[in-house]
């Protein structure tokens, strides 16, 4: 564990290994694995059925995988119950995966208030602003590739 504050490749590699154990905690014994979450979130939050392609593609960008992999995430979330794949492709939450992803989401609000709920507002935009700019630019780092 490493006392230094300097914001550095260290520090976020830490903060992202711990937030991701925290996260595979709640996760365990759902059946979910963190692609599948972060697939389903996208669908649960996506406040209307999406058609397979467009759920894809937005996976696919979040998870910095193809769109085959996201396609089969998207599969399985729906062998699971909890993605249901309409005739014409739309993609929505069944209510048994809106239940899931909402006790997820409860317990997730819960750590992150523990986590940051107490630190100045500033110091949370400043957080924002210079992450939003770090994955900007690894974003285009990517897409250029």
């Amino acid at each position: 564990m490493t006392t230094d504050h300097t914001f550095s490749t260290r520090v976020v590699g830490q903060t992202e290994k711990a937030l991701n154990a925290l996260l595979d905690r709640l996760l365990a014994g759902t059946g979910i694995t963190e692609p599948q979450w972060v697939t389903l979130t996208l669908a649960a939050t996506s406040g209307e059925p999406l058609s397979g392609d467009a759920l894809a593609e937005q996976a696919a960008h979040s998870l910095k995988v193809d769109h085959a992999t996201a396609h089969r995430r998207i599969a399985e979330l729906a062998g699971h119950g909890l993605l249901r794949i309409g005739q014409d492709g739309t993609v929505e939450v069944t209510e048994r995966g809106q239940a899931q992803w909402g006790e997820v989401r409860a317990a997730i609000t819960r750590i992150t208030g523990e986590l940051w709920g107490d630190l100045p507002e500033e110091d949370l935009a400043t957080a924002g602003r210079v992450l939003a700019t770090v994955l900007s630019r690894a974003n285009a780092l990517l897409a250029a590739a």
